[in-house]
């Protein structure tokens, strides 16, 4: 049996009342502008990886699955990550393609959570971001076979050798089943704790992609 002091107990009626109340932190009527706002803000104090975000998509017998992904843009049109369309996340995306994404920044103990379909990005945008990446994390993604059993611990090893051979000093170019998708979301919900677990939630939500944004506010 899992040893129960390994999980914290509920805080005290104390521990509550030294929560911070961050005031009005609903400070844009745009989703996307207010959500770069709390990002920056997370830059400032999150130790590692602010635009870290768990993406959950699901399986062909609609099983769900949830993994950390890392954000590369952000604008008006949606949300942007890349991965080996092969991996696990891309054949679900193939099946269904939507999913649901959450930040939580546990510093200024705000989270953001997304849901809408999912949408390739283009092959130029898909190259312009592969030659940002170091030259090393290029031959990795020819090497890996993202999400497939691997014989032994230092197959990888063989396969990223092979490649670094095969591409010597030359250009390591994008494999065609690395790319990104982009989230477009009809759903955002901003949540900020408030002391005693009396938390507010305000929600974003649109009738389709081009449609305008209504809002409510949510009980915690």
């Amino acid at each position: 049996m899992t040893d129960k002091t390994l999980i914290p107990p509920s805080p005290s009626e104390e521990a509550y009342a030294a929560d911070q109340d961050q005031g009005d932190v609903f400070t844009d009527d745009d989703p996307i502008a207010l959500f770069a706002e709390w990002l920056a803000l997370a830059k400032t104090s999150e130790p590692n990886d602010p635009n870290a975000m768990a993406l959950a998509t699901v399986d062909a017998d609609g099983l769900p699955d949830v993994r950390m992904v890392l954000l590369k843009d952000v604008d008006q049109a949606g949300l942007t990550f890349y991965t080996n369309t092969q991996s696990a996340k891309g054949c679900q995306l193939a099946v269904c393609p939507k999913a649901a994404i959450l930040f939580h920044w546990k510093t200024i103990r705000r989270q953001v959570r997304f849901r809408g379909s999912v949408v390739p990005v283009s092959d130029e945008a898909a190259d312009a971001y592969f030659e940002t990446r170091a030259r090393s994390a290029r031959i990795g993604a020819w090497a890996s076979a993202q999400s497939r059993p691997m014989a032994g611990k230092l197959a990888l090893a063989k396969e990223v050798a092979i490649k670094a051979a095969q591409f010597g000093l030359g250009e390591v170019p994008r494999p065609p089943h690395w790319s990104g998708y982009t989230i477009v979301p009809t759903q955002i919900e901003f949540w900020v704790n408030r002391p005693f677990r009396l938390h507010d939630r305000k929600v974003f939500l649109r009738e389709g992609e081009s449609a305008p944004w209504r809002t409510e506010r949510l009980y915690p």
